[in-house]
């Protein structure tokens, strides 16, 4: 969609405009590739809303950022990963969880005997924020939207919250994580896992185990146990 008209539409939602006429010679010149859209001006579909966000300018890491990261992976995953915000390596390739941080949580994701391309992987920010720092709330709170939209899209059975700005974010919650991890926590109908993130069991190799015994909690909740012995994920 042409940033121009982007800036627009959400113009005419902020002063309660919800339902456009299109004339449709102006439909042909927009093509079928725009944005689909609902009554309420929510994008339709993932590939719409990763569209729409496409362009984002709305909080000051789209002025440092390489690529916006959205999301990737099953569009209906019963099992959904969501980080904190992109690093050097996602900022330049445009993907989730690329980096050596990615690498241990791909390991992690093929010992519940998944793949990468079985679960959904996001994060809290979609745009990397300077020096890999953590996310400030306005950022936070300003990228909500599209994460909020894309759990309601792929309806995950459980959320895998990795480190603290995710579980806080997803929860509401202000606890630490170490108060936070090893056990289910409701997001409607949604389970959500608090657990420590990949790039935190870099540097603290000692929690694995920890890291572990939330994923078999989760490995349980998703019939992923049956037939499956318990093994190390890195």
């Amino acid at each position: 969609m042409d940033p121009r008209l982007n800036r627009l539409l959400h113009f005419y939602r902020s002063i309660g405009i919800r339902e456009l006429f299109v004339p449709p010679d102006l439909g042909e010149t927009l093509g079928s590739g725009s944005v689909r859209r609902n009554f309420s001006g929510t994008p339709e579909t993932l590939s719409a809303l990763q569209e729409e966000w496409a362009d984002c300018a709305r909080c000051s890491l789209s002025e440092t950022r390489n690529l916006l990261v959205f999301g990737e992976g099953n569009e209906s995953a019963d099992l959904m990963f969501v980080g904190e915000g992109p690093g050097r390596d996602e900022d330049r390739l445009g993907r989730p969880f690329v980096g050596k941080a990615g690498e241990l949580l791909t390991k992690i994701i093929r010992a519940m005997d998944l793949s990468r391309e079985e679960v959904y992987i996001t994060n809290v920010v979609k745009c990397r924020p300077p020096q890999n720092r953590t996310p400030f709330p306005k950022e936070i709170e300003t990228c909500n939207p599209c994460l909020r939209n894309q759990i309601k899209m792929i309806r995950p059975k459980i959320i895998c919250a990795l480190g603290l700005a995710a579980a806080q974010t997803l929860l509401q919650s202000t606890a630490p994580i170490s108060i936070l991890r090893g056990r289910f926590h409701d997001m409607d109908v949604i389970k959500v896992m608090p657990t420590y993130h990949p790039a935190y069991l870099l540097r603290n190799p000692s929690k694995k185990k920890e890291v572990w015994d939330d994923m078999k909690q989760v490995m349980g909740a998703l019939d992923l146990l049956k037939n499956t012995p318990p093994r190390s994920s890195a």
